[in-house]
């Protein structure tokens, strides 16, 4: 059963799992955990999306019915939403500032192989802010020691894999990001932390009732990997409004000790 945020006749919001596809792909056509048919059956109906996350990343995700789909789409297309997200990154990221580091549109081998590949570089922008800093005695590479930092990022535009690529743009990786990160820590953090997911949450995402016009803020609680890791580095009490997630063991949900080999 997917964890509901929120929902009534217009809207529905789940906390999706790290791990599960959005909607199921004619490249990933006998993957069987799919958000979008788990949810269909969960409440009886078809769901539409209008923003997505990456497999690997959990958090809250905005399901609603097709007839106002595209009310939803202006605000997103506005800036009127603002989405929250959380991230465990490789070093010491201190202060909060903006990242206005535009970005080449990201793609695939096979599933974008027809599309025009000599695109211009397309805005981004993201905010951030640090949250904590912790160091451990682990050796990772030439470092006798390994230093994490706990970030708040909250992007203002929505390209393909923006907050992982303008982390790195900072030389601060996410952890378990193993298209873009940090391979040394990534190994460290499935070895010496049992963590071997994306360390990216969605944490909250606040906006209006496209037809109510009423205020929501929707608020996604981490999962045990996550929970895990906050606990080992005893930073806990560095997340606002932190909630412990139990996802069934056969939901897809990635438990944290699988290890990242790319």
């Amino acid at each position: 059963m997917l964890e509901i945020l929120y929902q009534d006749e217009h809207l529905i919001a789940i906390n999706k799992p790290a791990g599960w596809l959005v909607h199921r792909s004619w490249m990933d056509r006998k993957e069987k955990v799919v958000i979008m048919q788990t949810l269909r059956d969960q409440i009886g109906q078809h769901v539409f999306t209008v923003h997505r996350l990456d497999r690997p990343t959990s958090g809250v995700l905005l399901g609603l019915s097709s007839d106002i789909a595209r009310l939803l789409s202006q605000q997103f297309e506005q800036h009127q939403i603002q989405k929250t997200y959380h991230a465990v990154v490789r070093g010491y990221l201190s202060g909060s500032d903006t990242i206005d580091y535009a970005l080449i549109e990201e793609l695939d081998k096979v599933a974008d192989k027809l599309a025009q590949r000599d695109k211009q570089p397309q805005t981004a922008i993201t905010h951030y802010r640090s949250l904590a800093q912790v160091e451990q005695p682990i050796a990772v590479g030439r470092y006798p020691t390994a230093r994490y930092g706990l970030v708040e990022l909250m992007p203002q535009t929505g390209r393909k894999h923006q907050l992982r690529r303008h982390m790195v743009h900072l030389r601060h990786p996410i952890l378990g990001d193993s298209k873009h990160g940090d391979l040394r820590q990534n190994r460290a953090m499935a070895a010496h932390f049992g963590c071997g997911r994306l360390m990216l949450h969605a944490s909250q995402l606040t906006l209006c009732h496209p037809v109510t016009g009423e205020p929501l803020v929707l608020r996604a609680g981490l999962d045990m990997a996550w929970m895990r890791v906050m606990t080992q580095f005893g930073l806990l009490g560095s997340l606002p409004d932190v909630e412990r997630v139990e996802f069934p063991p056969d939901s897809g949900q990635d438990n944290g000790l699988s290890s990242i080999a790319e």
